[in-house]
């Protein structure tokens, strides 16, 4: 259970980048998106600190920073048009290693 969370903190930890960026769209409704972000967060946060009793600091954070980090890094390169080399591609898979090891060992 512990680990759902966690994994569902990580995705919520996409809400609030998407939503700060949302937010600078023309003819956006600003106070709309700042508002997700805001509420991504305290969900993301919240989902965090369940999970964090039963998982270690340290490999909680790396896994919902890591899970935050690469499915922003995704958002940005479908809906923002953001570069999609393949060295950033190998890096984010890298990771991605790193949170699937941390969860094996």
């Amino acid at each position: 259970m512990h680990w759902i969370a966690l994994i569902l903190g990580g995705l919520f930890e996409i809400g609030w980048p998407l939503g700060l960026k949302m937010a600078q769209q023309p003819d956006s409704n600003k106070t709309g998106w700042v508002l997700l972000a805001i509420v991504a967060m305290g969900i993301s946060g919240g989902l965090l600190f369940f999970a964090q009793k039963s998982i270690p600091l340290g490999t909680a954070y790396a896994v919902w920073t890591g899970l935050g980090a690469v499915g922003t890094l995704q958002v940005g390169i479908f809906f923002f048009n953001d570069s999609a080399r393949l060295l950033r591609l190998v890096l984010a898979s890298l990771i991605v290693a790193g949170i699937i090891g941390l969860k094996v060992f």
